[in-house]
């Protein structure tokens, strides 16, 4: 069994446009093959404002698939560290046994979770969508820009954050990064009014975004709601969409923005049947589309097999020494 920490691995992966499509297939893979994805367990550590959460899934046919451990401890910022740290399995589909750590230290979470945005806002906003809107100035915040910036012609970014100087220093970061112009708004509304395609990234646990505040043409993609007590939009938004997507119907309705909305559980299509080509996201220009996304097993072993044969070929190990 192989070790590898976040440094070896950031020296192979990286947000890009591979990256991306593997995650298309991924989704791809939960419509048209077999799997097998138990449901997500979590562990609430309510005296720390934390949370760990445990993700697999098994494709058929693949020699290998994941375990993901994964925690948010939300406290932690103040004490200059991130709120997300985990780590990843990956076991030989034949054997059972484990064939590495992939100690990411969550930033494979991360970088995956980002790449589900890119194929959220891909098939869901229009493509002539220049105007971000960023709800939340964390770690995904950053990468769901870079991530909206693969697929769309962004050329300005508002964002909110309810800490007004964290929000500020996202803005100068971002600005630097990416060469963009960024303005920081007062309110959420005003980057929902303003915004072609939002991305919503907190934790929040009562809602940010209202239909009453939604536009023709507008995307958002939400990902903050991945547990019972946690919630981005208000019931109103899902109402309101002409489209709703969501990666498992079932994890939304539990643990997402459909739970909320059960009622519209019906009319959703998951984001598989989207990148399969069984069903379209958004038809024309005028409508308002969303994505519910809570993070799937599935995107974790794809991410995993693909690190760790990436890890493999920048080691110079051949065909023939693999055990997978």
């Amino acid at each position: 069994m192989r070790l590898f920490g976040r440094k070896d691995i950031e020296k192979v992966i990286r947000l890009d446009t591979d990256l991306v499509g593997k995650m298309e297939e991924a989704f791809t893979s939960l419509v048209e093959k077999e799997t097998a994805m138990p449901p997500i367990m979590r562990i609430d550590v309510p005296d720390h404002n934390g949370e760990v959460d445990i993700k697999s899934a098994y494709i058929k046919g693949e020699d290998s698939f994941a375990i993901k451990l994964s925690s948010g401890f939300f406290d932690n910022p103040a004490m200059g560290i991130p709120s997300a740290n985990g780590l990843m399995i990956l076991i030989n589909s034949h054997t059972g046994e484990p064939l590495a750590v992939l100690a990411d230290e969550g930033r494979l979470t991360d970088l995956r979770t980002a790449a589900a945005g890119a194929v959220a806002a891909k098939y869901g906003s229009r493509e002539t969508s220049r105007i971000a809107g960023i709800l939340g100035t964390g770690a995904q915040a950053r990468l769901q820009l870079y991530a909206l910036m693969l697929v769309r012609p962004i050329e300005h970014v508002f964002v909110y954050g309810r800490n007004g100087e964290k929000a500020v220093k996202f803005k100068h970061k971002m600005e630097q990064k990416t060469g963009l112009h960024l303005t920081v708004c007062e309110t959420a509304e005003q980057v929902v009014r303003k915004s072609d395609v939002v991305v919503t990234t907190t934790p929040s646990k009562e809602p940010l975004v209202y239909g009453d505040w939604m536009r023709p043409g507008l995307h958002i993609t939400a990902m903050g709601s991945d547990a019972e007590h946690k919630q981005e939009l208000d019931a109103s938004v899902i109402e309101k969409a002409d489209v709703v997507v969501c990666d498992v119907k079932s994890q939304s309705v539990r643990l997402g923005e459909l739970r909320s909305s059960p009622e519209q559980m019906e009319r959703a299509i998951e984001l598989g049947e989207v990148t399969s080509g069984k069903r379209s996201f958004r038809q024309s220009d005028e409508e308002i589309t969303v994505c519910d996304l809570t993070g799937t097993g599935v995107q974790d072993t794809a991410i995993a097999r693909h690190v760790y044969h990436q890890l493999l070929d920048w080691e110079g190990v051949t065909d023939e020494r693999r055990e997978v």
